[in-house]
């Protein structure tokens, strides 16, 4: 019978069971798999020997007769899920050597990911010496029984994957409350990590390999949006294939870095799909550094050609003559497109001619190259491969519930690791709608098209959200479901602001462009208030002592996402001898939940008669401090050498009726030392900022140098 049914199961679910010899393992043992439908008793249940048993909800049998005949029967393990001996039940089955299967959310997702675990199940762990097996059940959210709201497909393909034989901590000096919340969050880390290290090895290998699989399943859901229309999936992959034969006309055959230089706009993700079906490695400038450093950030990855716009150009006023003057062609969109022929789109519209399929189709082939901020030296390139992005993509969608429907409104430029992974990839690879937006700093005009939008996700930083709370109704962020902020450290101010004003959590999120660049962040279902976020599966940490910092060290992570290295010479052969590792340069804590407490830049602390003093605490106690001066009141700290204490702090300021003495007691008030007090205070016109709107302190302390500052 069983033989009969995995046929079938087969010929319809294209049904595959992995590493099935871990169900072997003799009693007592449990194994916990996620719960999307109701047929994953059966997908389970032809991989099993007669002896395993599923545990049952006895009241949920009364329901109907078929809900008894599935649930009451010689394969189940009827409990009351009410009754506080359910658990103790279990227990004692699983001491006699008995083999359970046990779906530890306790119910059947809504969301198609795993939802939170009863601590029951961190309960058996605990109460008896049981070993673990985790399964990952792939595919069967998209069966038509299944609750979560994605698109369903009739016979989609569905795979269950077991992991390894698992013996859980024992933790017998806690309390049972604490050591079953433990034991409960051991698990869910388990099978996070398993989905994640699944969807990495089964999944689509490079970035347009997962965009053109996502848009093959649903070719009419909205992918891409912007102020002039919206693109289907369809369309999207029509629009990059046609650009894809232009490029092989215009660009030479050897030539693999392209630079791109777009703003958010749906022309920006089709040119870089269009180049990756060719195999070549788009570099993202960005427009918001300067011709001087632009040019720098070209030479240094030996672009020859620069794809870019008129319109673009024109707008926002850029001046590129230094870089045609040393030699790089610019492409123009507007010029391309008029040179595409019309029975070249009728091929394309009608199905004749597809995208390239890339050559070689390496996973760990250099998919883009962005360069740092350069806020505290001179812009690095960094290489990110293919497994980089997807494997960040996959990290993200493993602790957040993102489905079809949703709608990302993104205006974080691509040129930004942020913007580029989280607001156009993770969409894109996940198969919801984006809406690309030019500029973030258009604070009156964002929040309505959220609105309008019905916008359910929203990037932004710190900056960003100030300004959008500034002029924003309350009713115009009501249909977001996440909004994460990141680039920069979210100030108690912002978030209370936010909570109050339009009832929406901001969840705080750590990276590097290095890092793809999410390392941590935290989530509806594992928020932590004060840190940077929770530590994404596949992330390992260590922290390096460092001289006068007594709590924590200085942060360095290690996992698939971590960069495959740098551009410049000296600065990859630094990464290089660290063996994988990626020195973050960020002073930090890791709590035992895996939660990262950023407590500043290695760069940003001050060393003051020996003490190590964090600029960015300082900072971030003074923001927000002086509503009596107007919103624009602005205060940054910067460290200058010292005869007598080895370094100072300076306050900068753009408020010229601030006074010294009001920063101090502001921070006598909030408790910080008196090394951390500043000891001068001078004015600017504008504190200057970056592209994410961080403070540009390296430009700061320029001027401050220079003596432009106001007396």
């Amino acid at each position: 019978m069983l033989r009969f049914a995995r046929l079938l199961l087969r010929l319809l679910f294209r049904f595959k069971a992995f590493n099935e010899a871990v169900l072997q393992t003799p009693g007592p043992v449990l194994l916990l798999p996620n719960h999307l439908s109701w047929f994953d008793w059966i997908f389970l249940g032809v991989c099993l020997e007669s002896d395993w048993r599923f545990v049952a909800s006895s009241t949920t049998a009364q329901f109907s007769f078929l809900h008894r005949w599935i649930m009451i029967n010689r394969r189940t393990y009827p409990i009351d899920p009410l009754s506080p001996y359910a658990a103790k039940h279990l227990a004692g089955y699983l001491q006699t050597g008995g083999r359970l299967v046990l779906f530890p959310e306790g119910r059947m997702s809504q969301t198609g990911s795993l939802m939170k675990l009863f601590d029951g199940a961190g309960f058996l762990l605990h109460r008896s010496d049981t070993r673990v097996i985790t399964a990952y059940l792939r595919g069967t959210h998209r069966l038509p029984f299944s609750r979560n709201p994605d698109r369903k497909q009739l016979f989609s393909r569905v795979t269950v994957h077991f992991g390894a034989v698992l013996t859980p901590p024992k933790l017998p000096h806690l309390p049972t409350a604490e050591a079953r919340n433990r034991l409960s969050d051991w698990l869910r880390d388990r099978m996070l990590e398993q989905q994640f290290e699944t969807e990495m090895l089964f999944g689509p290998s490079t970035v347009p390999a997962a965009i053109v699989e996502t848009v093959r399943r649903r070719p009419s859901h909205r992918a891409l949006g912007d102020l002039t229309g919206i693109l289907t999936g369809r369309r999207f992959l029509q629009a990059a294939a046609l650009l894809a034969n232009q490029w092989r006309k215009l660009l030479p055959a050897q030539t693999t870095r392209v630079g791109v230089l777009l703003p958010n706009v749906t022309a920006a993700p089709v040119t870089l799909l269009s180049l990756w079906s060719l195999g070549k490695v788009p570099a993202l400038l960005n427009f918001t550094s300067g011709p001087a450093t632009m040019l720098a950030c070209a030479q240094l990855a030996g672009l020859q050609y620069v794809i870019t716009s008129r319109a673009f150009v024109d707008k926002a006023r850029l001046k590129l003559e230094p870089l045609t003057a040393a030699g790089l062609r610019l492409i123009y969109l507007e010029d391309v497109r008029r040179t595409i022929g019309r029975a070249r789109k009728l091929a394309v519209f009608g199905g004749l001619m597809r995208l390239p399929r890339p050559p070689g189709r390496d996973p760990q082939a250099t998919a883009v190259v962005l360069f740092t901020s350069g806020s505290e030296g001179t812009p690095k390139g960094v290489e990110l491969t293919h497994a980089n992005l997807l494997a960040n993509v996959r990290q993200m969608l493993a602790v957040c519930d993102l489905q079809d429907d949703d709608r990302m409104f993104n205006a974080l430029p691509l040129f930004h690791s942020f913007g580029l992974t989280a607001g156009l990839l993770l969409p894109l690879v996940r198969g919801f709608g984006t809406f690309l937006y030019p500029s973030p700093l258009h604070y009156r005009v964002i929040p309505m098209l959220v609105y309008l939008q019905d916008s359910t996700l929203l990037l932004a930083t710190n900056t960003f959200l100030n300004l959008y709370a500034r002029r924003a109704h309350p009713y115009d962020f009501h249909t977001l479901r996440y909004l994460f902020a990141g680039a920069e450290k979210v100030q108690e101010a912002t978030a209370t602001a936010w909570a109050r004003q339009f009832g929406v959590r901001v969840l705080e999120g750590y990276g590097a462009t290095e890092c793809s660049p999410v390392i941590a962040a935290n989530t509806p279902l594992r928020p932590k208030h004060g840190a940077a976020g929770r530590l994404l599966p596949g992330i390992e940490f260590r922290l390096d002592a460092v001289p006068g910092v007594t709590e924590g060290g200085r942060l360095l992570v290690r996992g698939p996402n971590v960069m495959k290295g740098y551009l410049n010479a000296e600065a990859n052969a630094r990464f290089q001898a660290l063996g994988g590792w990626y020195d973050t340069g960020d002073i930090a804590t890791v709590d035992e939940e895996r939660f990262v407490h950023i407590q500043g830049r290695l760069k940003r602390f001050a060393k003051i008669s020996g003490e190590m003093v964090s600029l960015g605490a300082v900072e971030d106690a003074l923001a927000g401090a002086f509503p009596h001066y107007g919103l624009r009141c602005q205060v940054a700290v910067i460290a200058h050498p010292d005869a007598d204490k080895g370094e100072k702090l300076v306050a900068i300021s753009n408020e010229p009726r601030l006074k010294l003495d009001e920063i101090r007691a502001v921070l006598r008030a909030k408790g910080l030392p008196n090394l951390g007090l500043p000891r001068e205070l001078r004015f600017v016109r504008a504190i200057p900022k970056l592209g994410t709107g961080k403070v540009d302190h390296r430009e700061l302390e320029r001027i401050i140098g220079a003596g432009q500052n106001q007396p």
